[in-house]
């Protein structure tokens, strides 16, 4: 398998075991390698393998070691390129516009759909080819029913 070709590498960040496993779950299926993380130290080993870097990152806002945009905004910063998809419980408009201010790709309020979630990372990863600048999308948002 070329470069090109080789599975996309997904780090999923959230410190609660059943969505990681769903989300590895659903992606899997889709031809993605994904890497779990389950707190901020844990997510910050796995970006500093710089051997197999991210194709995209899933990014809980409320994580052990981060409850703020901290952590995206060390990863922004560190790989400025590399699609972000923020998760969150609050869903307020003041995280979505200092997430979307930080260059994530997209906010997802939970709880969401799976197949959502899927479908903005298929989107994220095809706009960001392997070896070129993706273009920094910015306003991706979907809707979950929130809590």
């Amino acid at each position: 398998m070329t470069n090109a070709t080789a599975p996309r590498r997904i780090l999923v960040v959230d410190d609660e075991m059943l969505i990681r496993w769903s989300i590895s779950e659903t992606l899997k299926p889709h031809g993605y390698t994904v890497v779990e993380a389950a707190d901020a130290a844990s997510a910050r080993r796995a970006l500093a393998d710089v051997r197999e870097p991210p194709d995209a990152v899933v990014l809980d806002y409320r994580l052990p070691g981060s409850n703020d945009l901290s952590l995206l905004a060390e990863i922004r910063r560190t790989m400025p390129n590399t699609p972000i998809v923020l998760m969150t419980a609050l869903g307020t408009h003041e995280i979505s516009d200092r997430a979307t201010t930080l260059g994530v790709y997209a906010v997802l309020n939970k709880p969401f759909e799976m197949g959502d979630l899927e479908a903005t990372i298929s989107r994220a990863c095809h706009l960001t080819p392997r070896g070129l600048d993706p273009p920094m999308s910015r306003g991706h948002f979907t809707k979950g029913t929130g809590r």
